[in-house]
């Protein structure tokens, strides 16, 4: 008797590899016992099993008949010279009707839902994977995502009356919605809505309310009031996001979108070059840098200048060593 080459999951042993239907010319073999037959559909009664069973055990497709290439080209011959019979002629007729309506499809597609991907149709898609040019493939999968981006994002425009997704986005965004919000309505992932929005439409979280404030506020646009209270009154992050009832972090997110680096602590630091600026007048110099390089190279200590400034040594030595000359008007 043939050797055993191995072990179902429930201990039955095979003969044959899972996943491959061994073929000698017209004949193949039986995973079961190792014997040749022209058809291992027929012979499978004798074991008890059935070839759906037999076919989802050993890995192999559904449409596998489970015969060498002979006989199956001696059964499709035979099929061919019956086409003209009434019956056959209807069930074609029918299969062609299926075909055309994609109902074929949505049947293998349901069919084959949750169920393994079978080792004998992996190892045909690898074979079939592995000639194709690289490059190709990645074009297929590209043209792809784009016919899936489109019929998503069509489905997703009609169903709340929008032409276009671009359209359905903009209008949601501009109401205030974020895009978790905006994923959790269209039954998306939020990354996938980020990802297709347009650029100059992916505006950070809040900014339908920002815009809201600034507008209350007299101001046209965000940008305008984020400038005029930030960067010209020197207001804190923290101020202006208690202002507009916004988060700090949409504030901070704000201002790097329009290019303008948030600035910690801007009230506290601006009274602070306001009196350093006063210090220099005082003291007769145009700026604080100005002063410390002179005195210094006077040979005064740096205690003696903060004594005498009121400004505190670490302040002193920023001046002295980097570009921050703070100059008297």
């Amino acid at each position: 008797m043939t050797q055993a080459v191995g072990l179902l999951p429930d201990g039955t042993p095979h003969y044959a590899p899972v996943g491959v239907l061994l073929a000698e010319g017209d004949r193949v073999c039986c995973h079961l016992c190792g014997r040749w037959f022209l058809s291992v559909a027929s012979h499978l009664r004798y074991h008890g099993w059935a070839k759906a069973a037999y076919i989802e055990a050993f890995g192999l497709e559904l449409s596998n008949p489970l015969s060498g290439a002979a006989t199956s080209r001696r059964r499709a011959e035979a099929l061919g010279a019956r086409r003209a019979e009434p019956a056959i002629r209807r069930a074609r007729l029918a299969g062609r009707e299926r075909t055309a309506r994609g109902a074929l499809a949505e049947a293998a597609a349901r069919a084959a839902r949750g169920r393994p991907h079978p080792l004998e149709r992996r190892a045909k898609t690898l074979a079939a994977l592995a000639v194709v040019d690289p490059a190709a493939r990645a074009e297929g999968n590209r043209r792809r995502g784009e016919r899936h981006r489109a019929r998503v994002g069509a489905e997703v425009a009609a169903r709340f009356g929008f032409a276009t997704l671009d359209e359905y986005l903009d209008a949601r965004l501009r109401a205030g919605l974020s895009m978790a919000a905006i994923s959790r309505e269209a039954g998306l992932h939020k990354d996938w809505v980020h990802r297709h929005a347009p650029v100059d439409r992916r505006h950070p979280p809040g900014e339908a309310r920002l815009l809201r404030a600034a507008q209350a506020l007299g101001f046209g646009g965000a940008g305008e009031y984020l400038r005029a209270a930030h960067v010209e009154q020197h207001r804190s992050v923290a101020a202006i996001a208690l202002e507009a009832g916004v988060s700090r972090w949409t504030v901070a997110a704000a201002l790097r979108h329009r290019g303008i680096e948030p600035v910690p602590h801007a009230d506290k630091r601006h009274r602070s070059e306001d009196r350093d600026r006063a210090v220099a007048r005082r003291l007769g110099f145009a700026s604080v840098g100005d002063y410390v390089r002179a005195e210094r190279a006077q040979g005064r200590t740096w205690g003696s200048l903060a004594a005498e400034s009121g400004i505190a040594q670490t302040s002193l030595r920023r001046y002295a060593q980097h570009v921050v000359n703070i100059v008297a008007p």
